[in-house]
Parts: C-alpha cells; structure tokens; sequence
C-alpha cells in the first residue's frame, strides 16, 4: 500500500494521519469494497461497533444476500436523512449554520480530534472522481477500515478509481472523512456533517454512518460550491428520454424536492394486476378511476437526482444540455410494497450481475434480499426510506453523454384538498407555466407533504434553489442568478409543474408525472396551442390543460382542474390558492438583497404583489 500512497498528493495534515494511523488500504476494485464490507473474512454477517465513552455501540449490521449486502442501522433516527445536519466550519459566504455559532467554539479542536481518532484506526482510502470522469473532480474518501460497507456504496455513487491504473497523481481537490463516533460524543446523537472549504482543499467531515447526508448529499454540496465559483450549476433532477410506439422522443427534466417523484420519472407506468391503470381513487366517495395503455413508451433513463448542467456541454439548440452527474442511484423504494408493482427494477435487484447495497431492507444470510421486505421501524411500521444504491450502468436503455432537454417538469407533493378541509392540493395533473413563474418554483422549492426520505417536520416547508437549497454550502441569491440565467439562455426547454399524492380530493400517487410522460411524448413536443391551455385561477399555476387524451382516452376535467370537482369547488381552491400565494410570499422574502438580478427582482416583486399571469408573461414571454 505504501507504493499505491505515493500516487497521491495530499495535504500536510492528512498525510500525517495516513502516516500514523493503525493501517491503510486503498481498494481498486468492487470485489474487493463487498469483501471488506463483511470485514474481509468470508462471514455471513457484519455489525459495525465502536468505542463510545469506553464502551462497545453498535450502528449497523451487514447482513450478505446472495444479490448482496443488506444494511440495516439499529436506531430508526439513522434510516433518514435529517434535513438539518449541514454546518459550515469556514468563513467563506453562507446562508447555512455556522460551526461556531451552532456550539460555540471554532471547529479547529473538533477537526484536531477527529484526526486524532482517525490516527488509532484501520482506514481506508478510497479515490472516486466525483461529478463525472470528464467534468468531475478528484476525491478520496477516507475512512475507519470497518465501515467498508459505506465505501462500497460511494464508491457506487461516484465513479471508482483504481489507482493502481491511474495516470499521474491523484490530488483531490474534496476529501470526505468519516468520523461516526463523534455523533455521540459532541452532536448529542444527531446526524452533522461540517463543511470545511479551504482554499486548497474543500473537507468534509461525515459524523455518522448513513450516506445520504455525505456521500450522496455532501459530495453534491460541493459540486453546488464549485458550480457557484464557475457560474453553473449541477440540477436536483432525474432526466429520461421517452420513445413512444411511433418512435417520436422526448427528454424529459423532472426536479423537485426529496420525495417529488425525480426516481419515479423513470419508472415504468404502474398497473393493476389486470393491466388496468389506476389513475386514482377519491379520498371521499372511493371511487377509482381507471384507463387502458396497451403499449407504454420505451424509457432510455439519463440521470436520477443529480444532472451536470456544465456550460462546456451547452451548445445552439437554444435548450437545456444536461449529463448525468452520478455513476449510481440511490433509489427509493417505499412505493413497492409487494411483488409486481416495479417488475424492472424488482428483476435488476433481485438476479444483479453484480452485488448491490440496499439500505433498510430485511435480509437474511444467503437468501434474495426482497426489495419490498422493509425494515420495520421501532413503531411496528414499516421504514419508509427504503433504498438500494443502483450502477447506472446496469439499467437497461440507460444514455450516456449529454442529452437536449426538451420539457423540465417540477413535481409537488400535495395533500388532499376538499371543501371540508382546504389546502394546497389545488395543482391539476399538468400545470404548464412560462419562465418566470418555473424560476419562481424553483427559488421556492416547496418539500410538500409526508416526505418520506427525511426526519418528519411539520407543515409545508421549503428546500429552495431548485429543490437543492438544503445542499448548498454558498448563498442562495448566487444561484438564484445563476438559475435564471440558465432559464433565459435555453428558451427552447419548457416547463411544467406536477403534482404527485393527491389531485384534490383524489389520491393519484406519482401517476400524474406518468401520464404527463406519455402524454408530452406522444404529441411529439413539449409546445403547446393557445386553445389547448386555460389559464388556472392560481396565477401562480400558469396554465391548466383544457383537455388531455393519451391513446384515445381523455382524462376527466376533474384531474386537470380541480376546482371543478365538486368535493372542493372554487372557494376551497381558492383559499389553497391563497395558502400556496402565503408561502411563496414567505420564501422568496430570503431573496430579496441587493445581489439579486434586476430581472430576478421584478418577478418576486410581481409575486409579492399578486401579479397576473399576463404580467409574468410580459417580463419573459413563454413560446407555445
């Protein structure tokens, strides 16, 4: 190992830990991050223990399925990312929480400490090329030896480097350290991971064991720093190019909150066991709602939560040029919950050509680890953030290299509307809305209702920026221009907004972002004709569709207009009309700084004084 040490350029400080600490593997291959995942004996099984004030704490235990390994932390806090877990150790600019004014001290003790422990391990150091191999950036996860199972999905995520192959010196320009004990020792057990952006190093300090607040969420921190510094920026985003039966494509954008169906835009279209789709059912009188598709369109899957949006890959098409940003998904799967609900990804998990990592999912030791058996949380309840890290590279149809967005959907998690009980449930099932207004659901980025891959808050709450706000290490007016500078300058990409969960008083999970899918695909473009759009009593909603036929079955009005059911009616739409107005109005006060773009003022400032839709339109005309 110590020949395979000298390829790599690290700061002083580090090298004094690789130097001091107990041992140092590098591993260069999968087979080797599965097999220290167990702890590199063969065993069936592996639980994840550390010292804690002297005594033995176990966080997870590493179960090995026969499609394989099965993790599972032993508290359910652990299973889900906690929205607030970011804190900012440096000086530079910052709309985030402060190390020193989250507990009072500079961060330079904690960081000597946790070099300090790092020094009495085992470790392992891991080389990834995050972002991308072509607009990527080098980075090197190191690690206590014994959390191997957390290197094996990172090293899924990003794009593994095998150093022993690699061409010149390995000089990361982000280096991930993960300190697990330190959760109990100083953060009272909650999930923190401290950003530390020097000039010649971007650190981050991971100070607990699941993936999504660093691994995943952390590395796209960094990109989002280093988008901002450049003038780009890396999209909250899944992308999928549709082909219909007449061989017309379509890529399709869809961005959103944790939660807002960006895994879903690439799934297959749900159908009941008699092939009927079920559109939705309402919450009230219990009626379903059902259409036939006997052929679906083909899905060519482009990315899952993160799309480079690099200014390198922008070309004349006057569109969006998006790549994925992931060598790996961390799909969610708390919608499948028995057999036959997903049969693509349901085969890929459960016959992979090469072992996976799934994540609050039961396993036991040499049996098929069943992506529908959820672990059962500590309220007799199923987790439901259940996960499975995913290699692009074995999804069937996946696309490589830079795509054209033709369409860029953003999706909603709403609640139930009725008259009874007003919300803001008011969204139909395709809200079609110009630049300005899509610039607008961005910067507000509504989190929306029973998240399921966060630590439960209250009410309607906001992620900001394009739905990656919670992420970003910078200042949220930076990409705010930044953001509607990408808008003006692709005029050919078209937006939408779409709800997922509930179209008023009607339960319609994710199928509203499916039948927008079909639907966009089969009309062949993403334009629209005047005739064809309503103008929605929300102006914030842009356009309602005045009708919607996919393959020769309308959908109801009651789907695509909500106020027309008569379980709400206009007077509930408009109080959650006047909800969604509130919260709006509530979020993009945060922007509003002398940094803004003057563009970018007048339209909060039209929001902020209940502008028409016209008025929007005046300010960046949308092209049908």
């Amino acid at each position: 190992m110590a020949n395979l040490l000298k390829k790599f350029s690290f700061t002083n400080d580090i090298a004094d830990v690789l130097a001091n600490c107990k041992s140092v593997t590098i591993p260069r291959t999968k087979d080797e991050l599965v097999s220290l995942a167990f702890g590199g004996t063969g065993a069936n099984s592996f639980d994840v223990v550390y010292d804690v004030k002297g005594k033995p704490f176990k966080e997870a235990t590493i179960v090995r399925c026969k499609n394989g390994a099965a993790v599972n932390y032993c508290e359910d806090y652990m299973r889900r990312r906690d929205p607030d877990c970011m804190a900012i150790a440096d000086d530079l600019p910052t709309d985030k929480p402060r190390f020193k004014d989250l507990y009072g001290k500079d961060f330079s003790s904690l960081r000597k400490q946790t070099y300090e422990w790092l020094k009495g391990q085992d470790l392992l150091v891991m080389p990834v090329m995050s972002g991308g191999t072509t607009y990527g950036s080098e980075t090197v996860l190191i690690a206590p030896k014994n959390a191997a199972f957390f290197a094996c999905g990172f090293a899924d995520l990003q794009f593994l480097v095998n150093i022993s192959e690699y061409k010149g010196t390995f000089k990361p320009k982000v280096v991930l350290f993960l300190a697990p004990p330190f959760r109990h020792t100083f953060f009272s057990k909650k999930q923190m991971v401290v950003h530390n952006r020097l000039p010649e190093l971007y650190e981050m300090f991971s100070y607990n064991l699941y993936p999504g607040p660093s691994a995943k969420k952390g590395i796209y921190g960094f990109l989002l720093h280093e988008g901002e510094r450049e003038g780009w920026i890396t999209a909250h985003a899944s992308a999928v190019k549709v082909i219909t039966p007449y061989e017309n494509e379509i890529v399709i954008m869809h961005e959103g909150a944790s939660g807002g169906g960006k895994s879903e835009m690439g799934e297959n279209i749900h159908k009941e066991p008699n092939g009927k789709i079920l559109i939705g059912q309402n919450v009230e009188t219990k009626e379903k709602f059902h259409m036939l598709l006997d052929e679906p369109c083909e899905l060519q899957p482009v990315a899952d939560d993160m799309a480079l949006c690099h200014p390198k890959m922008q070309n004349e098409s006057q569109k969006l040029v998006i790549q994925d940003a992931e060598n790996g998904w961390f799909l969610r799967l708390d919608h499948i919950k028995h057999y036959g609900t997903e049969p693509v990804r349901e085969k890929l998990t459960i016959h992979p050509p090469e072992p996976l990592v799934f994540i609050n999912i039961q396993g036991a030791p040499d049996a098929t680890c069943l992506i529908w058996e959820h672990t059962i949380d500590s309220n007799g309840q199923p987790c439901p953030n259940p996960r499975v890290v995913m290699p692009r590279s074995l999804m069937p149809g996946i696309v490589s290299g830079p795509v054209e967005v033709d369409l860029r959907s953003f999706g909603v998690r709403t609640p139930p509307c009725t008259a009874k009980r007003p919300t803001y449930g008011i969204l139909g099932m395709i809200q079609v809305v110009p630049p300005a207004l899509a610039w607008l659901w961005r910067l507000v980025a509504p989190r929306g209702h029973n998240n399921p891959s966060i630590v439960e808050t209250e009410g309607m709450t906001s992620e900001g920026i394009g739905s990656y706000g919670p992420f970003l290490t910078g200042k949220r007016v930076a990409h705010a221009n930044i953001l509607l500078k990408q808008i003006i300058d692709s005029p050919a990409t078209r937006y939408m907004v779409i709800p997922n969960q509930h179209i008023g008083c009607i339960k319609v999970g994710f199928m509203p972002q499916w039948i927008a899918r079909e639907y966009v695909a089969r009309r062949g473009s993403a334009k629209f004709k005047a005739e064809q759009l309503v103008p929605a009593r929300c102006a914030l909603l842009g356009y309602c569709l005045e009708s919607l036929k996919v393959d020769g079955q309308y959908i109801g009005k009651s789907f695509l207009q909500p106020e027309t059911q008569k379980e709400v009616g206009a007077e509930a739409y408009d109080l959650g009309a006047k909800m969604l107005s509130d919260f709006f109005k509530k979020q993009l006060a945060d922007f509003d700084t002398p940094e803004l773009d003057p563009l970018g003022k007048k339209i909060i400032d039209l929001c902020m004084n209940d502008a028409t839709l016209e008025e929007y339109l005046e300010l960046i005309p949308m092209r049908l």
